[in-house]
């Protein structure tokens, strides 16, 4: 079989395919699903659901809404903490022997940094910082959405963690000045993209509406755009996430400038997804070889 291998930064990746944070647990499924062989030959890393420092019950249902071609999901960033995290949760990932890349999230800037201080480069591979959560400090309103607080927070992050760091954007929002700055802050990729703010209606009468992410396959074609125009202006690797279903998806992400991709939302639709796609796509590359 060809070699799919890939490098971002300090990390060798078996393949380009990840498992996308918050769609495929946070380590107790896995072993459900997938065997260890299974996941050390297509799987490239696995994204950790979103951690934090202390735990998080996340919101009251309902939580997901499903639209024409996307899903609507409202979790809330529930989570048992970095703590519980490390107790419970990271020796079953760690066992299956593929990097592990942790995403985590707060409300603060000092939240990020005690967050850190709570991992160790020892015990997992890297990190993702989701910037697409909401800045107390700042009223609510999310990192990603001043590059300034942006770039303060990631040369921060980077100062403090020396090993694998990537950083989530937002798909709205100054995108390219914020990519910009977290190159500038040498973060070892970037991943385009986070879900699109969206909303559905779930009752007529009475009248209730779900507000939360969108993503699936209806958000590939934006996200592809974003891949496609910031690969050509950064040197730092893209890893493309938004809408991957199929071989084919995840190849033209790959042909628009990622260097790697995660799997989401095909993930919660069947949890063995990302073995079918992996397989669509070495298929793929067996027959067109590379994408230039």
């Amino acid at each position: 079989m060809k070699d799919f291998s890939v490098k971002l930064g300090s990390l060798q990746l078996k393949t380009p395919f990840m498992l996308a944070s918050g769609t495929w647990g946070i380590g107790d499924t896995l072993e459900k699903y997938f065997t260890t062989e299974e996941v050390a030959t297509s799987i490239g890393a696995l994204v950790t659901k979103g951690v934090s420092l202390d735990p998080m019950p996340g919101n009251p249902p309902p939580r997901l809404y499903e639209t024409p071609c996307g899903l609507i999901n409202s979790i809330g960033l529930e989570n048992p903490g970095v703590k519980k995290f490390k107790e419970v949760y990271l020796p079953k990932l760690k066992k299956f022997g593929v990097p592990v890349i942790v995403n985590i999230h707060s409300e603060s800037p000092e939240g990020f940094l005690k967050l850190l201080k709570n991992l160790n480069p020892e015990e997992v591979d890297g990190i993702e910082v989701n910037i697409s959560c909401p800045n107390v400090k700042k009223g609510g309103i999310a990192f990603s959405s001043d590059p300034k607080v942006v770039k303060e927070l990631i040369r921060e992050v980077r100062e403090l963690w020396g090993a694998f760091l990537m950083v989530k954007l937002s798909p709205v929002g100054p995108v390219y000045e914020v990519a910009k700055v977290c190159e500038e802050c040498s973060v070892d990729a970037i991943t385009l993209a986070n879900t699109y703010p969206a909303l559905g209606v779930i009752g007529l009468k009475p009248f209730k509406v779900i507000k939360g992410g969108l993503s699936g396959p209806a958000i590939k074609p934006l996200t592809l755009r974003l891949v496609f125009e910031l690969s050509q202006s950064l040197k730092v690797p893209i890893v493309g996430c938004g809408g991957i279903m199929s071989g084919r998806d995840a190849w033209e992400y790959l042909c628009c400038g990622a260097k790697a991709v995660q799997v989401g939302t095909a993930n919660l639709i069947d949890p063995r997804a990302v073995l079918r796609i992996f397989k669509e796509f070495v298929e793929l590359g067996e027959k067109y070889g590379t994408c230039n």
